[in-house]
């Protein structure tokens, strides 16, 4: 059978700061963001941002952060004067990688508080723009305030400002969506040449204003209609999809959401951030949250909760992640990222490998064509 355990090793390190106003809250949203109703304050959540990290700086001595993203929120609400100071103040607590890549959340239209152009030379190399559709009765109906010409403007000036790279965000299955509107969204963004799209379904999440009041969404058929034929429009183009909700073209790939998705470690920072960090010498992994609500949060009530991930827990969540993910899982980097003997994940996979979901080939785990289309009862096998 082999041994229960193994030897668990340090894995890369990301920072993930959360800005969480927006202009308005959007009715499927359930992260935490807060409409913001007066001025923005700015002053007190950088420094409150800067003193959260200085306190956690100590935990990651001598381990380059190699990418860093502002999500929100809308981070963009941020000038980059402002994102400029903020990333000055972090350099001088923890160690930047040389190429580490630094990606700002960010809305099409006016919520904008400076150009594309100003950010990258502020240190931001990667923009995720959440467009969401190109389509102006879809974007109404989830609740966007931005239009589709906002979009194109946008999108000229992402291409313009000397960034590295972009991401555009689109959902599908949305209120009211035909076949042809959600297949003409993605070639839209294709035609953007945009280096990087995020492609997911539309879903009510508990707590959101769609989830008290369900809109009309497309039917499970149509749903996969959608996905199976925007599958096609894309490898066409020369996207790969790397995850279940991301297709980039070579080279291009987001860097911070593939070391979540590998059960790496970051620092989390910001009202509602959470953390993952490794402690190879002692052999434990640690989650974080910290304070949701911004004013406890500025008024240094920040660290919510931290407790260590049990054998199971770590199991379940490196999966969880993992399984997101079109590459096979490597028994190697498993044990390296858990502490966990690889036989623990096999005894786990048995039944998906018996039901052809999951295949094995020396020594990893993959998905088989069959199992990539049901990657949700592929996870709740590995729940402890």
């Amino acid at each position: 059978m082999g041994t229960d355990t193994g030897t668990l090793r340090t894995p890369p390190l990301g920072l993930y700061v959360h800005l969480p106003w927006c202009v308005r809250k959007c009715p499927y949203c359930d992260f935490n963001s807060h409409q913001l109703r007066a001025d923005l304050p700015v002053e007190r959540y950088l420094g409150a941002l800067l003193e959260d990290l200085e306190t956690d700086a100590g935990e990651v001595s001598g381990r380059p952060v190699r990418h860093i993203y502002f999500g929100g929120g809308t981070p963009s609400l941020f000038n980059a004067d402002q994102i400029a100071r903020l990333l000055g103040g972090m350099g001088s607590r923890v160690e930047l990688a040389p190429d580490a890549e630094i990606t700002l959340e960010a809305n099409p239209g006016t919520v904008e508080r400076d150009s594309f152009a100003a950010y990258c030379e502020a240190g931001v190399n990667r923009v995720s723009l959440g467009a969401q559709s190109f389509d102006a009765g879809c974007l109404e109906r989830i609740g966007r305030i931005h239009g589709v010409g906002e979009i194109e403007v946008s999108v000229a000036a992402l291409q313009d400002s000397g960034l590295d790279s972009f991401n555009l965000d689109l959902m599908y299955g949305l209120p009211g969506q035909s076949l042809g509107q959600a297949l003409d969204d993605v070639q839209r963004a294709i035609k953007t040449g945009a280096p990087h799209i995020s492609h997911y379904q539309l879903t009510l999440e508990p707590n959101t204003a769609f989830a008290a009041r369900p809109p009309p969404l497309p039917d499970d058929e149509l749903a996969w209609d959608m996905i199976d034929q925007a599958t096609g429009l894309l490898e066409s183009a020369g996207y790969r999809q790397y995850e279940i909700s991301a297709w980039a073209r070579p080279r291009q790939e987001c860097r911070h959401n593939l070391n979540y998705w590998r059960f790496g470690d970051y620092l989390g920072i910001g009202a509602g951030a959470h953390g993952k960090l490794t402690n190879a010498a002692d052999g434990t992994i640690r989650r974080l949250a910290k304070s949701r609500g911004p004013e406890r949060y500025m008024s240094g009530e920040r660290l919510a909760e931290s407790h260590l991930l049990e054998p199971a827990d770590r199991l379940f969540e490196f999966f969880l992640n993992a399984l997101r993910l079109r590459e096979p899982i490597d028994a190697e980097a498993f044990t390296a990222r858990t502490g966990l003997g690889w036989n623990r994940a096999l005894e786990r996979a048995r039944e998906a490998l018996d039901e052809g979901l999951l295949v094995e080939e020396n020594g990893r785990l993959a998905h088989s064509e069959l199992g990539w289309r049901f990657v949700n009862d592929i996870q709740a096998r590995f729940l402890p």
